[in-house]
């Protein structure tokens, strides 16, 4: 019998643990810089974008709803993991994409780095 509450209260968790995971909010463009710290989704149109290659650490900039420099939110690929998305700049331009990852800010505008193509979908 205590194997079988074992069993039960690890079903239970996994259940849990999974709606948890499944309920996870999808934010806007805008709504992003209220979840800086959070795992979230966040979903926009790609209107500007960057590869700044000569730049340290060669990042490409996706930048949602408003072009740089009035940019409200960006999808940031490093150049070390750039290779696993082809060309981004070109194929997400003009395209709703939602990523998902942890938000931070750089200079007061929420970004989620993309280190794998699975954190990014097209729309």
């Amino acid at each position: 019998m205590p194997q079988r509450a074992t069993v039960l209260a690890t079903l239970a968790f996994v259940l849990l643990a999974t709606a948890s995971a499944m309920g996870q909010k999808t934010l806007t463009a805008t709504e992003a810089k209220d979840h800086i710290g959070e795992q979230s989704t966040v979903c926009g149109k790609v209107v500007s974008t960057m590869f700044a290659e000569k730049s340290r650490g060669s990042p490409t900039f996706l930048n949602f709803d408003k072009p740089y420099p009035d940019q409200i939110f960006t999808l940031v690929i490093w150049g070390s993991d750039r290779s696993k998305f082809g060309d981004p700049e070109t194929t997400y331009r003009g395209k709703r994409v939602c990523v998902t990852g942890k938000i931070s800010a750089y200079k007061g505008v929420p970004e989620v780095v993309a280190n794998e193509p699975a954190q990014v979908k097209l729309r």
